[in-house]
């Protein structure tokens, strides 16, 4: 592809990445679903990566006598945030501005990829190396970058073998935890040799191998961009400091060598202080890698003259955010450290895969970010709050105490009763989704007895004396979960009945 762009001569033709393919309608969470528990290389794959991540954090946070304390502070310093995120981001934006660095705001993702792909065009380049950010993959960046003829190359490992294997991300640390090293290796081998330094002939699938194949396959990208992209995992209110955490190094080469470093980040990623950090800076990397510390941390504040890139720009990205700041309930989701325990313990994740909750974000936090995050007017985003057991192993292994059963329940509700939300800013009524019409008459005939004690009492006695009638199967839509579950037996009598029994026995 060839042009001009604000005056700037005609650039030559770049290779260009094949990017993701949007997939702007994606089905249900049970339906993909169903398609992916039939794969059984990928939940072999899934189910020995999610143990070993899963035994290794136990054993990693079991060695902190602190660990509640850590976690509660965590959450202390993330609510306090939320609730005066309008001032800790102007403080940010402040203290940007003062080191010698741009902030940009963007409301949604279009915004944020004009953004970007201005700031680009305007250094003429034609390519980008990026580090590993779910921000810029949320907002779809690579495919925006791509219309506009400018090519984005991935440097995180994982991020790398999806992008090559035309893929997506099924999990939020390890992004290509669904594919083993014979399926790596495969692909390293067809696709690498397409837009770079092609694999070694006599590559095999020893972790090795592959690592020094993406070494050097990327080292001369490294050498050669003059522009990278970047997320952060958190922002410094006080500083204007970036913090990225990582465990390769890649990501220090894309912040530190390119003349031009552009950063897209959550507006909920800020913390007010320095001194805040101590807490994440121990909780992340045990919760995610099981690492006691994380191998590479990378901050960066403004520009500094022969040192680092020589323009810095922060885009601060909303797209929903600011909405679901506006749910008491929901708002907690914001402070997602985004440190994947909760997916490593996730009976349906382990099962299901990543790539059924057609999000960037998939697992429990993504059953209760994305529906807010988009809403829930599609199939995908209506479906994702029962995409859940309800266990409760997620809030137990979240650094952040993320009441996650708790938000699922509160957009369970949403998406059967409709009710109150906001959407762009807007106090709007939203409608019940479709095929909840039997969920919403149950509750209701169920809230009708609740608010009845005689016909509760009355119907608690029919069923003690039909028991025997009780089916063990349940027909219609209940026999999906009787299939693989049995019915509980109903007791000789109701507890209230057993209860008076019980008083009137016992001796005063």
């Amino acid at each position: 592809m060839t042009g001009t762009y604000l005056g700037m001569p005609a650039m030559p033709a770049t290779p260009r990445m094949p990017a993701v393919p949007a997939t702007p309608e994606v089905p249900s969470f049970p339906e993909a679903a169903r398609e992916a528990v039939r794969d059984g290389v990928l939940r072999a794959n899934l189910r020995h990566a999610t143990h070993t991540i899963r035994d290794k954090r136990a054993r990693a946070v079991a060695e902190l006598a602190d660990w509640d304390r850590l976690r509660a502070a965590g959450r202390a310093v993330k609510d306090h945030t939320l609730r005066h995120l309008d001032r800790y981001l102007l403080q940010l934006e402040e203290a940007v501005t003062a080191a010698g660095g741009t902030v940009h705001w963007a409301a949604d993702a279009d915004e944020a990829n004009r953004i970007v792909t201005d700031l680009v065009r305007a250094t003429g380049e034609r390519e980008v190396v990026k580090v590993k950010s779910m921000a810029t993959q949320e907002i779809g960046l690579n495919e925006a970058l791509e219309a506009a003829g400018i090519a984005a190359y991935e440097t995180d490992l994982a991020e790398l073998i999806v992008q090559l294997g035309h893929d997506q991300p099924s999990h939020i640390l390890v992004p290509a935890i669904h594919r083993n090293r014979a399926e790596i290796r495969d692909i390293f081998r067809t696709e690498m040799g397409r837009w770079g330094r092609p694999a070694p002939g006599s590559l095999g699938d020893d972790p090795r191998e592959l690592a020094e194949a993406a070494r050097l396959h990327l080292r001369e990208k490294f050498l050669r961009a003059k522009v990278a992209v970047s997320g952060a995992n958190f922002m410094v209110a006080e500083t204007g400091t970036m913090v990225v955490l990582e465990s390769e190094g890649n990501g220090r080469m894309c912040l530190t060598l390119p003349e031009t470093l552009i950063s897209v980040v959550g507006i909920e990623k800020v913390v007010p202080t320095f001194r805040d950090l101590e807490i994440f800076l121990q909780t992340l990397p045990r919760s995610s890698t099981a690492e006691r510390m994380n191998p590479y941390t990378t901050m960066w504040t403004g520009t500094m003259k022969g040192d680092g890139p020589t323009a810095f720009h922060l885009v601060l990205l909303d797209n929903g955010r600011t909405d679901t700041l506006a749910d008491e309930t929901g708002r907690q989701a914001l402070r997602c450290i985004r440190c994947s325990a909760c997916l490593n313990v996730c009976p349906v994740y382990e099962r299901a895969g990543g790539h059924a909750y057609g999000s960037v974000y998939p697992g429990p936090i993504g059953a209760i970010l994305s529906p807010q995050l988009r809403g829930t007017a599609r199939a995908i985003d209506a479906s994702l709050p029962y995409a859940s057991t309800l266990c409760g192993a997620c809030y137990e292994v979240c650094p952040v105490a993320i009441d996650i059963p708790e938000v699922l329940v509160h957009l369970r509700e949403r998406v059967a009763q409709g009710g109150p939300a906001t959407r762009a800013g807007i106090r709007v009524t939203l409608r019940p989704a479709d095929g909840h019409t039997a969920e919403r008459a149950a509750m209701r005939a169920a809230r009708l007895l609740l608010d009845h004690p005689g016909a509760l009492r009355a119907g608690e006695r029919l069923l003690a004396r039909a028991r025997r009638l009780a089916p063990r199967r349940l027909p219609g839509a209940g026999r999906a979960w009787t299939d693989s579950r049995e019915l509980p037996t109903v007791p000789p009598e109701s507890f209230r009945d057993w209860w008076a029994a019980r008083e009137r026995s016992t001796p005063r």
